[in-house]
């Protein structure tokens, strides 16, 4: 079974806020995330208390992630943006979708399905509220977040756009 995934709750604020801080400081993190860790480590408690509230019930944004004991190894979040709406880059949305962000995970659970058990959380999640597709993009020279997410059955959808880190692809898995 590997690493038990949930769902966050409230009180997991500080863990949330620690293992985001982490991610911003991976080598990957600047082609990785539209966040930088100097800008996420001035937020105070109560933007990580409200975002982790926020992800750990309702139908608008799920976070999950995977604790090994008492130690927090990998996170997804998935967002829901609505027709109508305009999405994080400011973009029109134009079908309600289901939003793939901030995945992360450690250096020592890479290679090991993890990231497969993380994202297949958050296509339940979607399916569970009637999405077919979910949606994600990533830096055009993400190479291996690219791999990872066509291992996890996500195939480019043929939108490109640029964003605040760069060029970046739009990924869709059917659901």
């Amino acid at each position: 079974m590997g690493v038990p995934i949930r769902r966050v709750r409230p009180d997991d604020w500080r863990a949330a806020r620690a293992l985001r801080l982490e991610a911003l400081q991976d080598e990957a993190a600047g082609i990785a995330f539209l966040e930088t860790y100097e800008r996420a480590s001035t937020e105070p408690d109560a933007f990580y208390q409200g975002r982790t509230a926020r992800a750990s019930d309702g139908d608008d944004v799920a976070q999950f992630v995977a604790v090994d004991g008492s130690t927090w190894v990998g996170s997804v979040t998935v967002i829901v943006q609505r027709a109508g709406s305009l999405d994080y880059h400011g973009h029109p949305v134009e079908r309600s979708r289901a939003t793939v962000v901030g995945v992360y995970v450690r250096g020592e659970q890479r290679g090991s399905g993890l990231i497969d058990r993380l994202l297949e959380e958050t296509a339940q999640w979607a399916r569970d509220l009637g999405f077919d597709e979910l949606t994600l993009g990533v830096h055009a020279e993400n190479a291996r977040a690219q791999g990872a997410y066509r291992r996890a059955g996500f195939v480019p959808s043929g939108v490109t756009f640029a964003s605040s880190i760069g060029p970046e692809l739009e990924m869709v898995r059917r659901l």
